[in-house]
Parts: C-alpha cells; sequence; structure tokens
C-alpha cells in the first residue's frame, strides 16, 4: 500500500510517501519536514509534488492517505485536513487521521510542542508508545510530569528538564495510523483537535458610526 502522510500541526509541516504493509510496517520512500511558519496553504502542495517527484511516482499511484489532526493552531490545521479529505476525495482512496503529538517520538515520553500564548500542547506515552494522558494544552509551569520529554527544545527552561529535539515524522504518523489502515472502515471522521477557541470571534454587539 502506497500511503501519502500529510502534517500541518506545528510550523515544519511534513509531507512524505511510504510503503505500508500490515506485516512489515512502513517503508519510507521520500520525506520533506518544510519550515512553513504560517505558510502552510502557499507550501504544502508543492512538498507533495516534490515527495512524489522524489520518489519517482503519482498521485494515480496512492492507496491511502493519512493526515495528522493536531493539536495545533487553526488555520494550519485546516489546511493539512481539507488537502487530505480533498486528495482522497478525488482519488477515491481511505483517508485516515491521527493525533499529530503520536508521530512525535517514540516509547515512553511526553511530547510537547508550541502552542502559542506561552503554552505548550502535550500528551503522555507508555513504553509501548500507547498514549496515556492528553492531548491537552497548558503552560510549562503548570506540567507536573517527570518526562523524558521530547518535542520542541525552547520549553527546556520552563519544564525545569531537558526536552530532546523530535518532530512529526512520516513513519511516525504511518505508526499512529497502523489500526486503520489495517482496517480503514474504522477510520473515524477527519476532526481537527483545536483544544481551545478561536483567536478571532464574531463582535457581539454592532458599535454605531458617528460622523
Amino acid at each position: 500500500m502506497l500511503v501519502l502522510a500529510l502534517d500541518t500541526a506545528t510550523p515544519t509541516l511534513v509531507a512524505g510517501l511510504a510503503r505500508w504493509a500490515a506485516d512489515a510496517g512502513a517503508t519510507v520512500l521520500a520525506e520533506r519536514a518544510v519550515p512553513s511558519g504560517t505558510k502552510h496553504a502557499e507550501l504544502l502542495t508543492p512538498a507533495i509534488q516534490g515527495v512524489l517527484a522524489d520518489a519517482g511516482l503519482a498521485l494515480g499511484d496512492l492507496d491511502a492517505v493519512v493526515t495528522g489532526l493536531g493539536p495545533g493552531p487553526f488555520t494550519g490545521l485546516r489546511v493539512g485536513v481539507v488537502t487530505a479529505a480533498a486528495l482522497a476525495d478525488a482519488r477515491g482512496l481511505p483517508v485516515v487521521g491521527v493525533c499529530s503529538l503520536d508521530a512525535v517520538g517514540s516509547g515512553a515520553r511526553t511530547v510537547v510542542t508550541d502552542a502559542r500564548r506561552k503554552e505548550v500542547y502535550w500528551a503522555s506515552y507508555d513504553a509501548d508508545g500507547v498514549r496515556t494522558e492528553g492531548p491537552a494544552v497548558v503552560r510549562p509551569e503548570e506540567l507536573e510530569l517527570p518526562g523524558p520529554f521530547v518535542g520542541d527544545p525552547a520549553f527546556a527552561g520552563r519544564l525545569r528538564a531537558d526536552v530532546v529535539p523530535a518532530e512529526v515524522t512520516t513513519a511516525g504518523l504511518l505508526r499512529a495510523a497502523r489500526p486503520q489502515l489495517a482496517d480503514p472502515s474504522c477510520a473515524g471522521p477527519l476532526v481537527p483537535l483545536y483544544l481551545r477557541r478561536p483567536d478571532a470571534v464574531p463582535p457581539t454587539s454592532i458599535k454605531p458610526v458617528t460622523r
């Protein structure tokens, strides 16, 4: 099975291609991790085209699509989720959504990524890589967990612990999606994990205009 994996939950968007089989796992064929900031919409499609070219393949060769559902910023998540849904719909392919934090690191760990507003998104995992807590959002000083921490090392000081640098990877996305890839019928709808309300909200009152 040829799988396209996407994630736009962090400032580094990920697009990758991998061969996946239930008995052998994933073999990554091509991957691009692009520092994108807030330019996911402009950079995601070229990244997809790039990994297809790197692997010498075409969209018509795909058998499934996997996308990270966050947690992450509203705009960035919408870009990845909508792109994955559109590609899958156009090609008649199964599409699988996974928690993006599940695709960061492996084994026993607590993953932390930048949630802005001086906060982190986090989730904890046992030795088998199974998520035991989270995802959630909190100020680093309030995250009372022993670690080990992986993810964004910029928060090491506020966590008062070392943070091993790690990001979302194609292999991590497919590892998280393994149950749904094995049985696409069990894949749920693509519901982004926003975890909090957007900064921009409709006005609650209309101010009179004066001349």
